[in-house]
């Protein structure tokens, strides 16, 4: 439940960041999908990562950055991981 409410909060602070820097609704939902496919790198990672014991903990911060960042906010969280 905790991992939801922190991927909404993420998003939410990427519609409001693209509101106050007028962003376009294009870009905005382009965000969005990169961030959603992100999100599910992220929880497949953690699914299918305990058995080989890789795991990335999900919190505010790692949501908002694979809420920004997308697949390479994953990528970035899972090298900072193993090393």
């Amino acid at each position: 439940m905790s991992v939801i409410i922190a991927l909404l909060l993420g998003f939410g602070i990427l519609w409001l960041a693209c509101k106050v820097l007028k962003v376009s609704l294009k870009i905005f939902w382009k965000l969005f999908v990169n961030a959603l496919i992100g999100a599910a790198i992220l929880l497949i990672i953690n699914f299918f990562g305990t058995v080989i014991g890789i795991s990335i903990s999900i919190s505010f911060l790692s949501a908002l950055i694979v809420g920004i960042l997308g697949v390479p906010g994953v990528i970035i969280l899972l090298l900072l991981q193993l090393f």
